[in-house]
């Protein structure tokens, strides 16, 4: 099975992603997917919709949508950081390009700003477990 052009265009991407490797020190590795997991199910758990190419899903839907893009970049090479995901997987379209948004009791915001967020968040919650 070939692969259209979205989907190229979606593994150029990638590619000149992946060639930075991860940008968050000698722990990215296992620090990465854990927290690129966690934000999947910070989304799937949470109240909020989330919006793709103009229509509006459920959060157990954008999860699912999220997971399986983010099996298919790795498939490609990505290894990013949960930075990376967001900014690369997250945030947009791979195909139309369009910007997902996120709607929580309903206030809108791009989904990368949303990821970004709740990014913050859990870091913030991690370090302030952490021993000193």
């Amino acid at each position: 099975m070939g692969m259209g052009a979205a989907g190229w265009a979606f593994a150029f991407a990638l590619a000149a992603g992946a060639a930075t490797g991860p940008s968050s020190g000698p722990d990215a590795g296992v620090v990465a997917p854990r927290e690129i997991a966690r934000l999947v199910a910070a989304i799937g758990t949470s109240d909020c919709e989330f919006q793709r190419n103009g229509r509006w899903h459920a959060a157990a839907d954008a999860q699912a949508h999220l997971q399986r893009k983010l099996e298919r970049a790795r498939s490609l090479g990505f290894n990013g950081t949960a930075d990376d995901f967001i900014e690369r997987l997250a945030s947009r379209s791979s195909l139309s390009g369009r910007p997902y948004r996120v709607r929580c009791d309903g206030v809108e915001a791009l989904a990368a700003d949303w990821f970004t967020d709740e990014l913050a968040r859990m870091r913030a919650a991690d370090s302030s477990r952490s021993p000193r």
